[in-house]
């Protein structure tokens, strides 16, 4: 998966993975060194796929579905900021109901350490950093983590190639990720299907520090900007734990609005861009 967080998105994620028994050969599903390689190579490419956008911004709709059927809403806007010799920045700011007006998520994400994340709190007029150990943590009561909120880097995960498999009529490359030694994770490992001519995830399925299936985050409604650069209209993370949802809903993309690093400044947090 690309190192963006939808990519991105959100680390997205930012982003990944499933077990397969015997569905891949057991050639391509073993831990062989080609396996290894093909998988790093896959990383590698929907990464370089992702490159040079710049910055972005768009609007989203967060749905939190609980395990009883109960839905609330949130809107939010997300500003991404591309960094040519590190990880993507990026901002989510609340804007309603009123209870969540105004908090906001900082994001630094980078190549070689911890990613550095601070949530701008209005009610206390203060900024909470979030610390990597803490990264595995709900993001605002969603389905969704800290670390997923992140861009995932490629440096930061060991890479292995299952195999290939169709899904949705499209076939998918099959990638399996764990964190790379010294790497905070909320994941044992993640599983990412990857569109074999976008580079983009359809599918992740992620594990808890234990091995077991935690959540499966879905993609839909990719559309194509600057004739190069894909996004998703609607990401969808259920948790197969808790029985509880996420859905979040993007519209009103816009590429090159002029962001600078000033923009995605903690000195910035709780004042629009």
């Amino acid at each position: 998966m690309s190192r963006r967080p939808f990519r991105r998105f959100l680390a997205a994620a930012i982003f990944l993975f499933a077990c397969f028994g015997t569905a891949f050969p057991q050639a391509a599903s073993a831990a062989t060194p080609a396996a290894e390689a093909r998988g790093l190579a896959i990383a590698r490419e929907a990464d370089r796929r992702d490159r040079g956008f710049g910055d972005y911004a768009a609007v989203m709709t967060m749905i939190l579905t609980n395990r009883h059927g109960e839905t609330s809403k949130r809107e939010m806007r997300l500003f991404v900021l591309e960094m040519p010799d590190d990880g993507d920045r990026s901002l989510l700011i609340f804007d309603s109901p009123a209870d969540v007006r105004g908090t906001a998520l900082l994001t630094w994400a980078h190549r070689e350490r911890d990613d550095d994340q601070w949530l701008y709190l209005p009610a206390l007029k203060r900024v909470k950093r979030i610390s990597g150990r803490n990264r595995s943590g709900a993001f605002m009561g969603s389905e969704f983590s800290y670390e997923d909120i992140a861009s995932q880097e490629v440096t930061k995960y060991r890479y292995r190639f299952l195999g290939e498999e169709k899904l949705n009529g499209r076939t998918c490359l099959v990638n399996e990720r764990r964190p790379a030694q010294g790497v905070h994770s909320g994941y044992q490992r993640q599983v990412v299907w990857l569109d074999s001519e976008m580079y983009q995830p359809w599918k992740i399925d992620y594990y808890d520090r234990k091995g077991a299936l935690l959540k499966t985050l879905t993609f839909e409604g990719y559309q194509r900007f600057l004739a190069t650069y894909w996004r998703p209209t609607a990401m969808h993370m259920q948790n197969h734990q808790t029985g509880k949802r996420t859905d979040l809903l993007f519209r009103r993309y816009r590429f090159a609005t002029g962001l600078t690093p000033a923009d995605l400044s903690r000195n910035r947090l709780g004042r629009r861009p």
